[in-house]
Formats: structure tokens, sequence, C-alpha cells
């Protein structure tokens, strides 16, 4: 029966992520909010929605092994497992200019994720220097794009137009947005309780649990909205994809996370986990830096490193 729960949230978070942010990028269309502005905040936030309240249930549950090793994990399943799978079905192209400035946010913010792992303890402090870093970044990436356009800007803009419908109405989007925020508050709830349940069934360390079921299945809107793109063949909408995710997981949900309920950092994540995140954002830098394209063979190896990690971790 938990296991059926978990399922059921899975999904839910899954679906509602992806109703949110449609029906919010909808609304936010009809309201004049330009693709640009759309695809930096509201996106970024939307998709990025299913961890938030999956980590702020485990935080306020007690479970910090949940609450944090779902956003360390989801970064990792980002990047190899997402990427991976994406690079496998069309390589990823990346325009210099675009990788430049969200590949420095990125760095930033991975080792803001690694100073505040290492400190030991989120605390509110934390949390409000986390999302005075996310804003900055939201100002300075507009700011720059609005000046003077260019690949980044398009790619933003791209964020947007693949997240919603043509010709949504502002009612339908609403709904819509409801209807999604409803449908990942309570797949959060069910996951966070199955993944407890089950950890403590098996005997399992709530961490591992966290940084493997719970993070991909936090990460499944992002999976989802990914594969679609590759499939489309919108490499940037793969790429500006993760990469803000993986801003917005940090900086966002870790800062929020923090403010509401200060929790202390598993020793597990801050001993390992950390740097496995640490070394798979660099080397998903070298991959995009040689050639600006993660190429078919760079997308296997991400899959590979991937089981091995998961591997790793569930023995």
């Amino acid at each position: 029966m938990t296991i059926l729960l978990v399922i059921l949230g899975l999904v839910l978070l899954a679906v509602g992520g992806d109703i949110l942010v449609r029906g919010a990028v909808g609304v936010a269309s009809r309201l004049g909010v330009s693709p640009l502005l759309a695809g930096l905040t509201i996106v970024g936030f939307g998709t990025s929605t299913p961890e938030l309240v999956t980590s702020l249930f485990a935080a306020m549950d007690g479970a910090p092994g949940i609450a944090v090793g779902n956003i360390v994990g989801s970064n990792i399943a980002n990047i190899l497992l997402i990427l991976g799978v994406s690079a496998l079905i069309l390589p990823l192209a990346v325009s210099p200019a675009a990788f430049r400035r969200d590949g420095l946010a990125l760095a930033a913010a991975t080792l803001a994720c690694l100073a505040a792992v290492l400190f030991g303890f989120l605390s509110r402090p934390v949390g409000i220097g986390l999302l005075a870093l996310l804003v900055g970044y939201i100002v300075w990436a507009y700011r720059s794009e609005r000046k003077s356009p260019d690949e980044g800007a398009e790619m933003h803009e791209h964020l947007a137009v693949d997240a919603t419908s043509p010709g949504m109405s502002l009612l339908v989007g609403l709904c819509l947005a409801l209807t999604g925020i409803v449908g990942t508050i309570v797949g959060a709830r069910l996951l966070v309780d199955g993944a407890i349940e089950i950890a403590r069934n098996l005997g399992v360390a709530e961490t591992v649990i966290g940084l493997t079921v719970v993070a991909v299945g936090t990460s499944l809107p992002e999976l989802v909205a990914c594969v679609v793109a590759a499939l489309r063949r919108h490499s940037d909408v793969v790429l500006g994809n993760i990469i803000g995710s993986n801003i917005y997981n940090v900086l966002g949900i870790l800062g929020v996370t923090a403010i509401v309920q200060p929790i202390a950092i598993p020793t597990e994540i801050a001993s390992f986990d950390i740097w496995v995140l640490l070394g798979t954002t660099a080397l998903l830098g070298l991959f995009l830096r040689t050639g600006w394209t993660l190429k078919r063979w760079e997308g296997g190896l991400f899959l590979v490193l991937y089981a091995g990690y998961v591997a790793y971790l569930t023995t």
C-alpha cells in the first residue's frame, strides 16, 4: 500500500508540476508579461515547485535527509539522468554567450550549495543569503538580455513558449495553475509520507531515499519537458531548463526551506554527495565548453555515471 501511495505521489508531482507551469505561463501571457521574463521566473520557479513542496514537508516532518537529499539528488539527476537521456535523443548545442552567463550562475549556485552544506546547518540567515543571490541572478539576467538580446534571451523565450499552449484564455490558465498547485501539494505529501515509511520499514537511511526515489520523482516535470523539447529539436530549451532548474533548486528551494524550517545537514551529504554534485556540474561545464555541444556519447556517459552513483548509494 505504501508503494502505491508513493507511485501516486510521483504521478501527481509530475502531472501537477507540468500543469502548474503551463497554466502560470498562460496567465502571464494574458497579463502581458514578456516571454523573456516568464521564462526567467515563472518557468524556473514552476518546474522547481515539486522540489519546493517536497523539501518543505520533509523539513517540517523532521526528515532533513529527505529535505536536503531531494535538492542535491535532484540536481545530480537533472544533469546525469535528464541531460543524459536528452542528449541521446538529440545532441545539445549551446551558444557561447548563453553559456558564459548561465554557466557562471550555475557554478556560483553550486559553490553556494557547497558552502551551505559544509556549514552544517541551514539557518534562516543562510536561507536569506541564498534567496538574495537568486534575486540578483534574475535581475542581472533580465537586464542584460533586455539590453542586448542574444541567444540567451531567445532561449528563455523558448522556455516560456514551449511551456504553454497558444491562445490559452485567462480563465483556463488560472484553473490549470490552481489544479497544478493542488496536485503538487497532495503529491508531495504522499511522496514524503511514503518515503519515510519505506525507509523505516526497510531500514534504509532517509538520506538515501531522498537522494534517489524522492529526487528523481520531483525531477519528473523536468524530464518530461526536456524529452519533449529534445524531440522538437529545441536543444536550447533542454539546457536552459536544466541549468535554470539547478540554479532555482539551490538558491530558491534550499533558501525557502531554510527560512521556513532551519535544519541540520546530514553528514552523509556533506562527506560525499555534495562532492558528486560539484564534480557532475564541473563535468557538464567541460563537455559543453569543448565544442559547445553535449554529444550523444557524453550523454551515454552521464547515464552510466548516474547508474553507478545510484548503485553505490543502494548497496
